[in-house]
């Protein structure tokens, strides 16, 4: 997909907003910043939010990995990614404050717009909280620069009083994260299953049967259930992914998930696992 960098000017910004740039929410929402807005070196992804329905823009490698945990957790309920500090003039005030300069575009010199990487909406109680998080590698923690930026940018949400914190690779379950990766794709199988609802219902029963306190690999079962119920090979392995992603299985997901080996499923049900849902629901 080609991109198109544009450098930051009065008009750029007020196009934004024109396009409802960092508004709506859930399916509504539109991020400020898309893949296409921003330089890369091939680290920048679009997934499918389980959560909001949409394409989510995510600008590196571990934006990614904390995305995986915010869909996994059941207590958030919105993820707005690159959400816009506005208006200008307020983040332009709290650089002035702070005593250090506001980002600029590098082509225009003129100011950008301070984004912050996560706005997550989580179930609380008798009403939702929201909460803000930055996402940094622990070794950009230590530049200066970097230091300076997001103290305008917690100072931001400080004036709201909205929880807002930094979260690193430290702070990230990358296991569970990995396994969430793995699973994503498979919550929803109407584009990647042609096959009849009572064939699903069936084949989630067969696959629970044989699981169940069973130390045979996961792909092998699959497999037998495959040729038991006439399917082409890797219909059943897709539907245990399937009820893996939907919570019907529990299993602890802070674990490698390898089919090569045994699944031990704990328990059926809706659930699913509630162990290291990580920082988002501090």
């Amino acid at each position: 997909m080609a991109k198109r960098r544009r450098e930051t000017t009065e008009k750029s910004i007020k196009q934004r907003l024109k396009e409802g740039r960092g508004q709506g929410r859930g399916a509504e929402y539109k991020p400020w910043l898309n893949i296409q807005d921003v330089p890369s070196q091939g680290l920048v992804h679009r997934i499918k939010g389980w959560k909001t329905g949409r394409v989510h823009h995510l600008l590196s490698k571990l934006e990614l990995s904390y995305f995986y945990i915010l869909e996994w957790s059941p207590r958030v309920v919105d993820i707005r990614e690159q959400y816009p500090l506005l208006p200008l003039a307020e983040t332009l005030a709290l650089a002035e404050q702070c005593g250090v300069r506001h980002p600029t575009d590098p082509k225009s010199q003129k100011s950008i717009v301070i984004t912050t990487d996560f706005l997550i909406t989580l179930l609380g109680e008798g009403r939702p909280i929201e909460q803000a998080r930055t996402v940094k590698p622990a070794q950009a923690l230590l530049g200066q620069r970097i230091r300076e930026k997001l103290e305008i940018e917690r100072r931001f949400w400080e004036r709201r009083q909205m929880d807002w914190g930094v979260v690193t690779e430290r702070e990230i379950p990358q296991v569970l994260a990995n396994n969430i990766e793995l699973l994503h794709a498979y919550r929803d199988l109407s584009d990647r299953l042609d096959i009849s609802d009572i064939q699903l219902q069936d084949t989630e029963m067969v696959l629970t049967r044989a699981v169940m306190n069973s130390d045979v690999p996961l792909r092998e079962i699959t497999a037998r259930c495959d040729r038991r119920l006439g399917f082409e090979p890797g219909v059943s392995l897709t539907v245990a992914y399937h009820m893996l992603a939907t919570r019907q299985w529990q299993i602890d997901l802070n674990q490698p998930l390898d089919p090569g080996g045994p699944l031990a499923v704990q328990a059926s049900g809706k659930n699913g696992w509630q162990k290291g849902l990580g920082p988002c629901c501090a």
